[in-house]
Parts: structure tokens; C-alpha cells; sequence
């Protein structure tokens, strides 16, 4: 009579297993996921926040920089009897920001929500330049 052990095997790839460590593999996230175009007068950013309500997005203009934020709560469910076997979707706060520039006002940039989907129009400004040559005195 022959007996067979079970024991789960696995199989050992060292150069495999170093090569999976969370350091050489990019976690990309499925947050905010964003596009930007560029037309002729405005760049247009759209984001994707599906499951967030217009009412828990925050956009901000601080030095020159746009944030975005958006927050989502778990729902919470009392019943005892179901748990989670597999939990993808994301609970908490998540932002984002972009540099717009120095000159533009809260006044100059137009967002719409719609279908989960987040459009921010932001119009192009000239940067002032200056042609006059200054001088720095050396001490």
C-alpha cells in the first residue's frame, strides 16, 4: 500500500519571486483615472469618478494649483449573515492636483459632473513676458 502526503507544493522561482516584489512592479490605480486635451483656447480635463456624487467633489485654487478631491463613504451594512468575499470598490477621499498656472481666478474655470464623469475647462492665458533685460548686481 502506498500513501501519498498532500501537501500543497509550490513551485520556487527565485527570479520570478524577486522580479514580483511590489518594488519592481507598477500599482497603478483605477482612481481618478484622467485625461487632458489641448485645444486652441482651453485645456480640457476630464476624470473619471464613478460611484461619487457631485455633492462630494471639492475642486480648489490655491498658488497656482487646481485640486481635486472627491469622497466616497462605505455603506454600512448590519447584516451578519453576508460578507465580503472579494472587495474592490474604493471607500474614502482621493485628490489630485495640477499646476494651471499663477494668473488664473476661481472665476476662470468651468466644471460640469455628468454620468461620473468629471469636465473641467481651463482657458489659456498668455504668461506675461518681459523683453526688457535685468540685471543682477554682483556683489
Amino acid at each position: 500500500m502506498i500513501y501519498m502526503m498532500l501537501v500543497p507544493r509550490r513551485n520556487f522561482d527565485l527570479f520570478d519571486d524577486f522580479f514580483k516584489d511590489d518594488f519592481f512592479t507598477k500599482k497603478e490605480t483605477n482612481l481618478m483615472k484622467t485625461d487632458i486635451k489641448e485645444t486652441k483656447d482651453n485645456y480640457l480635463i476630464e476624470m473619471d469618478l464613478p460611484g461619487y456624487s457631485k455633492e462630494n467633489i471639492n475642486l480648489s485654487l490655491k498658488d497656482g494649483y487646481l485640486t481635486i478631491s472627491a469622497n466616497v463613504e462605505k455603506e454600512t451594512n448590519e447584516n451578519e449573515e453576508e460578507k465580503y468575499v472579494r472587495q474592490e470598490r474604493f471607500y474614502g477621499e482621493c485628490s489630485r492636483s495640477f499646476y494651471v498656472g499663477d494668473d488664473l481666478t476661481e472665476e476662470d474655470i468651468n466644471a460640469e459632473f455628468k454620468n461620473g464623469i468629471l469636465k473641467i475647462t481651463i482657458p489659456k492665458k498668455e504668461e506675461k513676458k518681459s523683453d526688457e533685460t535685468k540685471y543682477i548686481e554682483i556683489k
